[in-house]
């Protein structure tokens, strides 16, 4: 693995991508997103190698990049005390290495989430964002409109949670829904007159309600975090023509029916 103080690999070095705890945070078919980006940087000439980190693992700093699934709450809650016990992902992140989080990592990478009986789980704290329960359980279709620089493609995914995540100052969406709901509201709150965002985006850590596996169905945000891994502009890339990919989006963003209406 590529050493903290050296953070960008070469093609002569083997690109080790950290999926989190897939034993437990794997909802949907999530650890797709790891298997994307190895497929992604072999594509380009690199070699890249997934290293699962479980349970039963010390949690290593030195991974160029790192994906986490979601999860109910159990799991959750026995992935946030591993994080914050096995403290490697605090050092991966300060070093600016990215992490893509989906769903339930979105909510415990927070501060604090609210679980089944009402009590706050602490998050890791990675994020400045906390969740409670939103007025319905949202299942669907999850389209959105990047608000983060080099993105320009719509974001889709398929989202199925109760959580409602606000943000706090240092936190920035990853997009402006368009069909879904994405972040939500807390039960009870209205919904902004600037509508709904989904996801968390701060530092080097990017994370979304979508899955499907996400990063298999937005190729441009695989080569976002690809390009950071690499060190260079997301522009810079070799381009990947994959028809599959592109018959995908198609697909599901037609798949998209019921656009967010804000109600009064």
């Amino acid at each position: 693995m590529s050493t903290l103080s050296n953070p960008t690999p070469g093609r002569d070095s083997v690109i080790h991508i950290g999926a989190l705890l897939p034993d437990i945070m794997s909802t949907y078919g999530d650890d797709g997103n790891a298997l994307v980006l190895r497929e992604r940087l072999r594509r380009r000439g690199y070699q890249a190698e997934i290293v699962r980190i479980t349970l039963q693992d010390e949690v290593p700093s030195s991974c160029d990049i790192y994906t986490m699934g979601g999860g109910e709450d159990v799991a959750q809650i026995l992935a946030s005390q591993h994080l914050r016990t096995h403290r490697g992902l605090f050092t991966a992140v300060e070093a600016g290495r990215p992490l893509l989080a989906i769903c339930a990592g979105v909510q415990l990478l927070g501060e604090w989430f609210q679980v089944a009986d009402g009590s706050h789980a602490e998050g890791v704290g990675l994020l400045d964002a906390t969740t409670v329960p939103q007025a319905t359980r949202s299942i669907g279709e999850l389209v959105g409109t990047p608000v983060v620089e080099g993105l320009t493609e719509p974001l889709t995914g398929f989202e199925n949670h109760m959580g409602a995540t606000v943000l706090g100052p240092d936190a920035r969406p990853l997009s402006r829904v368009k069909y879904g709901v994405g972040n939500s509201v807390p039960a009870g709150s209205a919904v902004p007159d600037t509508g709904l965002v989904d996801g968390v985006v701060q530092g080097s850590i990017v994370a979304t309600y979508m899955h499907g596996p996400c990063l298999a169905r937005n190729p441009q945000l695989a080569d976002y975090l690809v390009a950071q891994v690499l060190g260079v502009p997301a522009a810079e890339l070799e381009p990947l023509e994959i028809p599959a990919i592109t018959l995908l989006r198609k697909e599901r963003l037609a798949a998209a029916k019921h656009p967010f209406k804000r109600t009064a």
